[in-house]
């Protein structure tokens, strides 16, 4: 069985697109919609959840500022932190001082289903930042924190601390711990296939004939073998 560590080192070579074919392929719903780069340059992101959920300052007694940094503290370094806000997009998320802290302690960026500010300060840090749009407004006295490296979702997909967390210009997919080798391997063998449809049709081959040919249409089906 391949280690974590290598398994993430060949997910960093496949789009969202791919792993999400190979989520089709097992019938996983990894795929939250409406979440994306916060700005054009915003870095890929891989690796492992280290999960904060955020309420409405009724639901909760923990400063989300607090318990933000409690999360952060509880990740370890390559780790993506990942923000379930519930989506709201009237209360800020995240912000510059919660940017530093995650990049001094080795986190690798931070996926929100919500909205943050400070995105200039995640720039000049490096550090990746994906959610659903920006806001200025401090996340102080708005919310509250209701736990952290628990179960939370993106968007409704479940995320618990440990799936492997992916995110690049095209979206975000989620994958189970426990099937991450063989996601991979369905995106690796997609991935393959598309490349050898493009070399093919760069080779002269008819475009139709080239899908035809490898039942690209059946790729995420059950049973699917390559021809």
């Amino acid at each position: 069985m391949n280690s974590q560590t290598s398994l993430i080192a060949e997910y960093r070579m496949l789009s969202t697109a791919n792993v999400s074919d190979g989520l089709d392929r097992i019938r996983v719903d990894g795929t939250p919609h409406g979440i994306g780069p916060l700005w054009d340059s915003c870095g890929k992101i891989v690796g492992p959840a280290c999960t904060l959920k955020l309420v409405g300052i009724e639901e909760a007694d923990e400063s989300p500022v607090l318990g933000t940094l409690s999360a952060i503290k509880r990740g370890h370094a390559g780790d993506v932190l990942v923000i379930d806000h519930g989506g709201r997009m009237d209360i800020n998320s995240y912000g510059g001082v919660a940017g530093f802290t995650t990049r001094h302690h080795g986190l690798v960026g931070c996926v929100i289903d919500g909205v943050t500010r400070d995105i200039d300060e995640y720039k000049d840090l490096n550090l990746p930042v994906y959610g659903r749009g920006f806001i200025q407004q401090s996340i102080r006295n708005r919310c509250a924190c209701a736990g952290y490296q628990i179960e939370v979702e993106l968007g409704g997909v479940p995320v618990r601390p440990g799936d492997l967390v992916i995110a690049d210009e095209n979206g975000i997919c989620v994958v189970p711990r426990n099937r991450m080798e063989e996601v991979l391997g369905f995106a690796q063998l997609f991935k393959s296939i598309e490349d050898r449809i493009i070399e093919e049709v760069q080779d002269g081959a008819d475009p139709v004939t080239a899908h035809e040919k490898v039942r690209y249409d059946l790729m995420t089906k059950a049973g699917y073998e390559p021809t």
